[in-house]
């Protein structure tokens, strides 16, 4: 099972008002665990950020003038995360940007490449509704640290998000453990042979009988005779 975690930052907030990618930072899990094989892009967006944008990245208009611009790294980002769940937290947003740079390039939208998206922030809502659930507010209740995140940095981010997705979804592990355990091609698993295995039958003696019976009938006078197993004894006789 192969996992990428994405994470984008842009010039500002509208794809179809002409703001571009600056950077894409992304994490591969296999098996839901870091591979260490990530991809990271930094981009020249021919165009400038929007002041609110800059104090949210922190990614200078001049840093990015020598970058590539996202044509030339298009193919080896499809590349990297063909066939892959792609991990986004609030994907609408990403994806939107992703679709309207590929659509620019005339090429199929980004869902076309990958298996599916999964949107965390959603995950998040249903996990803890009614509270914050920012990938600050989920890195504070999971404690993941994000000590190191001052600004929004894609590739930090990323990686913050996997830690975080691996948290709030640990629960499959055992699942993943009782998948494997069940395929018996693999490893040196053996069933026990319990077909003649007698087990020993202990019945109750007299007095534990009588002591039962009275254990009911005190239940069926404090429920006014109306326990279950008065009205089916009755409705038999």
């Amino acid at each position: 099972m192969r996992q990428i975690i994405l994470d984008t930052e842009t010039t500002g907030l509208s794809a179809e008002n002409g703001d571009r990618i600056i950077e894409i930072g992304c994490v591969e899990l296999l098996h839901r665990k870091l591979s260490g094989n990530n991809k990271h892009f930094y981009l020249n967006p021919e165009r400038d950020s929007h002041e609110d944008a800059l104090k949210v990245h922190g990614i200078s208009n001049e840093f990015l003038k020598d970058k590539p611009k996202f044509a030339d790294i298009a193919d080896a980002l499809l590349d990297y995360v063909q066939g892959a769940e792609i991990i986004i937290h609030n994907a609408s947003f990403d994806i939107g940007f992703l679709n309207k740079e590929l659509e620019l390039l005339g090429k199929p939208a980004f869902t076309t490449c990958v298996q599916s998206v999964t949107d965390s922030l959603v995950m998040a809502k249903e996990m803890f509704p009614g509270k914050r659930n920012s990938l600050d507010a989920l890195c504070d209740r999971l404690e993941v640290d994000n000590s190191g995140r001052t600004l929004h940095v894609a590739l930090l981010d990323a990686e913050l998000l996997a830690d975080v997705y691996i948290n709030i979804t640990r629960g499959q592990d055992a699942l993943l453990m009782a998948a494997e355990s069940t395929d018996t091609g693999h490893g040196n698993t053996q069933l026990a042979d319990i077909s003649q295995l007698k087990l020993p039958v202990i019945r109750a003696t007299e007095q534990e009988l009588t002591q039962h019976e009275d254990v009911l009938a005190q239940l069926d006078k404090a429920s006014g005779g109306k326990t279950v197993w008065r009205s089916q004894e009755n409705s038999v006789a």
